[in-house]
C-alpha cells in the first residue's frame, strides 16, 4: 500500500491535465483502506480532486467506476438523475501499477446530518434522489464490469457474513438469532434488485441550496438491494427527517412496491457492526475489535425484547369469528357467509326462555310480566 503526500498527488493531477498549473492543496483530503483523495487549486482558481487507489483490488474498482462515470454523466445530462457525478479530465499512471483519476470538485458541501430538517426540503431531496439512481437500469452497472447479485445472492452473501462473525464468539446469541430469522424470513427477501451506491456516507453526498448537488465515490456500486443505500440514512439521520425521507423516495417509484424495503435496512444498519467487527480481527486491531464488540453488546440490549425485523401487527377485522371463536377453523370456513356490516343478535336474557317464546316485558314498578 502507498501512500502519498498532498503534495505528492498535486503532482499526479499536473501529469495527469495537461496544462495544469497547481499552485496549491485544498479540501477534500482523505484516507481510507482503498482510496487516498486530495483537493488541489489551479493557477485560474479551479479546483480539483485526485483519486488515487492504493492497493490492486482498489485500481481495479476505480477502473470500473470510471466506465460507469461516463454512463452517469449522460444520465445528469439528460435530466435523469438530478444530481452532478465526477467527470474525469485525466489519469496518471502509478509505479506501483494502476492510475489516478483527476477531475473537477463538484459544486456542493459535504452533507451535515446533524443540520438535517424535517419537512419537504433537503431530506425530501435525499429520499428523490436515493430513489433516481434506484431506478437506473441495472444494466448500466454490470457494462461497467460491477458485480451484479440478484435477492437470494444478495441474503446469501449475508448469511456467510454472520456466520463468520458468530464463529469469533463475539456476537451475542439474541443478536445472531435476530439476524438469522430474518435472513432465513422468505417474504423480506422478495424484490427487485437495483442499482447500488453501496457506499454512501456524508462525505459522499454533496448538497447546496437545500438540496444534492452531487453524489461521488462510486467504487462500491453494484446491483443489489436498494435498502443498503437507505440503512445509512436511518440510523444516522434524526428520527424527525425519516417520514421526509421515506415518503419521498416511496412516491418518486410508485411502480416498484418494497413492502418490507426499511425491515431490511434496518437488518442492513445491524450488520454493519458485524462488518466492523470482522475489519478488526482480518487487520489485527484489537481497538475496532473492542468498539464492535461494546457496540453488539449495546444492540443486543435493545432487542432483547423487540418485535422481529420484519414483524407484522395482526389486522384485525371486526365481526369476523376468527377474531374471537376458539374453534378458527370452523369460524374460518363460515366466514364468507357473513355480513360485516349485519348486527348480531342479542343473547336471550333468561336460560329458560326459548326462541319460540312470545318476548316478555317487564313492568316499570318491578311488577309481574305482562304478555304482549
Amino acid at each position: 500500500m502507498t501512500r502519498r503526500s498532498p503534495l505528492a498527488l498535486a503532482a499526479l493531477a499536473t501529469a495527469a491535465v495537461p496544462g495544469l498549473d497547481v499552485v496549491a492543496t485544498r479540501s477534500p483530503q482523505s484516507t481510507t483502506a482503498d482510496f487516498q483523495v486530495t483537493g488541489v487549486l489551479d493557477s485560474g482558481g479551479r479546483h480539483w480532486v485526485v483519486r488515487c487507489p492504493l492497493h490492486a483490488s482498489a485500481g481495479a474498482s476505480l477502473e470500473a467506476e470510471v466506465a460507469l462515470l461516463g454512463t452517469l454523466a449522460a444520465h445528469v445530462r439528460d435530466g435523469v438523475l438530478p444530481f452532478a457525478v465526477p467527470e474525469p479530465a485525466g489519469f496518471a499512471a502509478l509505479p506501483e501499477g494502476g492510475r489516478a483519476m483527476v477531475y473537477r470538485q463538484l459544486r456542493g458541501r459535504p452533507l451535515d446530518l446533524e443540520r438535517l430538517g424535517a419537512g419537504p426540503g433537503l431530506a425530501a431531496d435525499l429520499g428523490r434522489s436515493l430513489a433516481a439512481l434506484h431506478e437506473l437500469p441495472a444494466r448500466i452497472v454490470e457494462d461497467a464490469g460491477l458485480p451484479v447479485y440478484d435477492a437470494d445472492e444478495y441474503r446469501k452473501r449475508c448469511l456467510a457474513e454472520i456466520d463468520t462473525a458468530a464463529r469469533t464468539g463475539h456476537v451475542p446469541t439474541v443478536v445472531l438469532a435476530r439476524w438469522e430469522r430474518a435472513l432465513e424470513d422468505v417474504a423480506l427477501w422478495r424484490f427487485r434488485t437495483t442499482p447500488v451506491h453501496g457506499d454512501l456516507a456524508e462525505e459522499h453526498v454533496l448538497v447546496q441550496d437545500g438540496e444534492v448537488s452531487a453524489v461521488i465515490s462510486f467504487s462500491e456500486t453494484h446491483v443489489g438491494d436498494p435498502a443498503v443505500d437507505l440503512a445509512w440514512l436511518l440510523a444516522s439521520a434524526p428520527e424527525e427527517c425519516l417520514d421526509a425521507i421515506e415518503e419521498a423516495y416511496a412516491l418518486a417509484r410508485p411502480e416498484n412496491a418494497d413492502t418490507y424495503l426499511l425491515d431490511r435496512a434496518q437488518l442492513v444498519g445491524e450488520l454493519a457492526l458485524a462488518r466492523w467487527l470482522m475489519h478488526g480481527v482480518n487487520t489485527s486491531n484489537e481497538q475496532v475489535v473492542a468498539d464492535a464488540v461494546h457496540m453488539l453488546e449495546d444492540l443486543a440490549e435493545q432487542v432483547g425484547d423487540a418485535e422481529p425485523i420484519g414483524h407484522r401487527e395482526p389486522v384485525v377485522v371486526p365481526g369476523r369469528p376468527e377474531d374471537w371463536a376458539e374453534d378458527g377453523d370452523d369460524a374460518a370456513a363460515g366466514a364468507e357467509d357473513l355480513d360485516p356490516n349485519a348486527t348480531a343478535e342479542l343473547p336471550f336474557l333468561r336460560a329458560e326462555q326459548s326462541p319460540d317464546d312470545p318476548a316478555e316485558e317487564t313492568e316499570p314498578d318491578g311488577g309481574e310480566p305482562s304478555r304482549a
